[in-house]
């Protein structure tokens, strides 16, 4: 995870589309701001939470995966509980 601008706003449209309910577009923002900005924690969280509601499981494992084994054991981070809740269920 890496610091960087405060909101990049392809990351801000991923997060909107996602509540308007379109993953594929939402998944073309986040992966773009991932591009530009690898490894922001908001960016691999949008990435796994777009493929996961769009059905790429793989895909949504991967990022959530990349997301645990960044931040570790110790945070309470929800974002990482949902992600460790989603690779439980997702073996």
């Amino acid at each position: 995870m890496t610091p960087g601008r405060l909101l990049p706003a392809r990351e801000l449209l991923g997060e909107l589309l996602l509540e308007l309910k379109r993953p594929a577009e939402a998944l073309r923002e986040f992966e773009s701001s991932q591009q530009r900005e690898p490894g922001r924690f908001r960016g691999m969280y949008g990435v796994a939470q777009a493929a996961a509601q769009g059905g790429d499981i793989a895909k949504a494992k991967r990022f959530f995966a990349k997301l645990v084994d960044g931040a570790g054991q110790g945070t309470g981070r929800p974002e990482l509980a949902k992600a460790r809740e989603f690779l439980a269920a997702n073996p």
